[in-house]
């Protein structure tokens, strides 16, 4: 079944909300400590799913394929700082990985559906992505600001 236009339109109002959740991590009250590369990464992949948001709403599938990819495969923070992020989430870094794991996932399908030409896939398979990086955000994104900049 096809989504109708006001709620694909709905939906991608809803999803630039959450696109800047990105924003966030590199807003967040840290001007005292050395921000950690991975909050421009963090920077970066909003930038780029508002570029996926911008995309979709002028079917300019060559930019949301384009913008999916880099999210896919965006760039990892220096060994060291990958070091101290898992140090942070102990036992739970395999959850952490998992959250990385879908979000890669979810950008690549973005990026085929719009190879594809394919609006509806490429809504529904970006609706995956948000919901990846929500899931994400919602059990890491606190904790991690508290921790390596409000905590110092």
């Amino acid at each position: 079944m096809k989504p109708s236009l006001a709620a694909a339109l709905s939906l991608l109002a809803g999803l630039a909300v959450l696109a800047g959740a990105g924003q966030a991590l590199a807003d967040s009250k840290a001007s005292k400590a050395k921000p950690l590369e991975l909050r421009n990464i963090m920077k970066d992949l909003g930038k780029n799913a508002q570029a996926i948001t911008d995309g979709i709403s002028r079917e300019d599938w060559p930019l949301v394929e384009k913008s999916a990819l880099l999210i896919a495969d965006h760039p990892q923070p220096p060994f060291a700082e990958k070091l101290r992020v898992m140090s942070f989430a102990g036992t739970n870094i395999g959850k952490f990985k998992s959250h990385d794991g879908e979000t890669h996932d979810a950008a690549k399908a973005v990026a085929k559906a719009a190879q594809a030409g394919d609006g509806d896939g490429v809504i529904l398979a970006f609706q995956k992505l948000q919901a990846a990086c929500h899931s994400c955000h919602r059990e890491f994104r606190k904790p991690l600001i508290e921790h390596f900049y409000e905590g110092r």
